[in-house]
């Protein structure tokens, strides 16, 4: 059985407005590990040239890419997402469940059965989705059989968010970010005590950075050494 071990590093997104070497620039300057590239901006599903310059360009500074960021919603075309995963080397799919659960259901066993000889797929824990809260997140699980990502909900209270991590089958990331009241973006050591927690009951998987105060490059340095501090 492999060893656990606990993966630091960032989503593209949290620099959107960057291009990709320099996000892999700011990655690795931060002491990260690891690259959650998004569909977004950076690597458009069907983005073939994009997805490996972002391959090229993590691997050269020492760095991984942890997985493909999509917004796929189990509906339309997978194979666009999955070549420029593929591309990528990414290990992972990110994707958003839809709004119908047999619908959701479906689709991604489809999408799970032509990623499954090389890449993984696995949900985000989001709202507006099926996975906007843990019991319709846990029956989507047990009916797909596709795992899902794990952050803090918006305006749940440490004790609750805490309670829906504890009852997730494993997850195999977590996105890491202090958003209180609301969307209201603060830096991750706001909620250290949150964090602490969180990382005293998940110690394998990829811990991602994701939207640090008004976008800012520089934060994430700062960022990245409190994500060391409450994972230690």
């Amino acid at each position: 059985m492999p060893t656990p071990y606990l993966s630091l590093g960032v989503c593209s997104v949290t620099l959107r407005a960057l291009p990709i070497d320099e996000v892999v620039a700011v990655a690795a300057r931060a002491g990260l590990e690891c690259i959650e590239w998004g569909g977004d901006v950076h690597v458009a599903p069907g983005d073939l040239a994009a997805a490996r310059h972002a391959r090229a360009a993590t691997e050269a500074a020492g760095l991984r890419v942890a997985s493909y960021g999509s917004y796929w919603r189990c509906s339309g075309p997978f194979e666009p997402v999955l070549a420029s995963a593929r591309e990528l080397g990414a290990p992972r799919v990110r994707i958003w469940a839809g709004a119908s659960p047999a619908a959701s259901v479906r689709d991604v066993a489809a999408a799970a059965r032509e990623a499954a000889r090389s890449i993984a797929v696995a949900f985000e824990f989001h709202g507006g989705t099926l996975t906007e809260d843990i019991d319709s997140t846990l029956s989507l699980i047990a009916a797909s059989g596709v795992p899902c990502y794990w952050q803090p909900p918006q305006d749940m209270d440490d004790d609750e968010a805490l309670d829906g991590l504890r009852r997730l089958p494993h997850a195999p990331a977590v996105h890491v970010f202090s958003w209180w009241p609301g969307a209201t973006r603060l830096p991750l050591r706001a909620r250290r005590s949150l964090w602490e927690r969180v990382f005293a009951a998940y110690r394998d998987g990829d811990a991602l950075l994701e939207f640090v105060p008004g976008d800012d490059p520089e934060l994430v340095v700062t960022e990245a050494e409190e994500l060391r501090r409450v994972s230690r």
